[in-house]
């Protein structure tokens, strides 16, 4: 199957090549639950037969195992037929004798490692040389800053120290690594759209990889990071374009929306939008994987999926096409920014 692309070339310089649908590796670090190693290689052989071509991954997910599964996976494929991120931020480090280990309850069936949070120079080298160890990799496409928002450092003072400890440290390995070729291109993968901005009004920064900030439900971004985008050239992939699933399952009892149970203006507001979709014939799922995707400075909108049925069910959204009626009556309920880009 043959997926449809978009071409980024900010830089002048051949740019990349993503697949509009991408592939989110997080479950493959053993997200919530353990994964044989030949389910996960399923799942990937799927998506590839699928035609994905974007895969992008983190050291965080499953401390490693996520990066190494991709390995084992990506060997023998030429280099050039796929699009590789990683990201940069945490190091690893092992534990000692007696020490907890982080990620009890989120990742399972992965090595015993404590985070360290290190946005300096030193940090991301060392971060992006175990990366192209485990990956197996000459050179990675795009590297992010991971987690630069409040959602993980705790407040907006915590934030701030991090952005500003990335900026006189972790910016220049980032452009060395760029101006020698390890890398292709940088940016930050969080779950806020201010750090974004904040970064892309002070440095040459290429894709910010943005998780559930311009969804169906949400679309905050408009008010000023996604024209700024837009005029820089900046790519924007969507990740988390579900809400945490409430945009996949519905407005359904248990429903996630920011990896808790949704609250009920969530609730409320997706049922809504999903008896519109109703009457137009078309699935909540298919209609919160196009919608990100009408924004120009969208590149790739990346979905996760633990299983070949939910694989499936993302390639089917990726192929699904929406009647232009249907962003006009969300509009005209106001259950859609007026100001959002439609088809059509």
């Amino acid at each position: 199957m043959q997926q449809e692309t978009r071409h980024w070339d900010r830089l002048g310089n051949g740019g990349l090549t993503f697949t509009e649908i991408g592939f989110g590796a997080a479950p493959l670090g053993n997200l919530y639950r353990a994964i044989p190693e030949d389910e996960a290689q399923a799942v990937l052989d799927a998506a590839w037969d699928g035609g994905l071509r974007y895969f992008d991954t983190a050291p965080l997910y499953g401390f490693g195992l996520s990066e190494t599964r991709l390995n084992h996976f990506l060997r023998g494929k030429p280099r050039e037929a796929y699009v590789l991120s990683t990201k940069v931020g945490r190091l690893l480090r092992g534990c000692a004798a007696g020490e907890n280990p982080d990620g009890a309850g989120k990742w399972f069936d992965v090595p015993a490692r404590k985070e360290v949070y290190d946005y300096g120079y030193d940090g991301v080298m060392r971060s992006v040389e175990a990366s192209l160890e485990r990956l197996g990799v000459d050179r990675i496409d795009i590297l992010y800053a991971h987690d630069l928002d409040v959602f993980n450092h705790g407040s907006p003072e915590a934030l701030t120290a991090r952005l500003e400890e990335l900026m006189t440290g972790g910016y220049r390995a980032l452009l060395q690594l760029r101006e020698t070729g390890v890398i292709r291109a940088f940016g930050a993968g969080v779950n806020e759209w201010q750090p974004c901005q904040w970064l892309a009004e002070r440095g040459d920064f290429d894709l910010f990889l943005l998780a559930g900030r311009y969804t169906l439900l949400e679309q905050e971004a408009l008010d000023s990071f996604l024209p700024l985008a837009e005029r820089k050239g900046i790519g924007i992939v969507i990740g988390g374009p579900y809400n945490s699933g409430v945009l996949a399952t519905g407005a359904r009892p248990g429903a996630f929306y920011n990896y808790d149970p949704a609250p009920d203006w969530v609730l409320d507001k997706v049922g809504r939008i999903e008896a519109v979709c109703a009457r137009h014939g078309v699935r909540l799922v298919d209609a919160a994987f196009r919608f990100p995707l009408l924004h120009p400075a969208v590149v790739s909108v990346i979905p996760g999926g633990q299983g070949r049925a939910e694989m499936e069910s993302n390639l089917a959204a990726a192929a699904a096409r929406m009647p232009a009626a249907l962003w006009a009556d969300l509009k005209a309920e106001g259950l859609m920014r007026a100001d959002a880009p439609v088809e059509g």
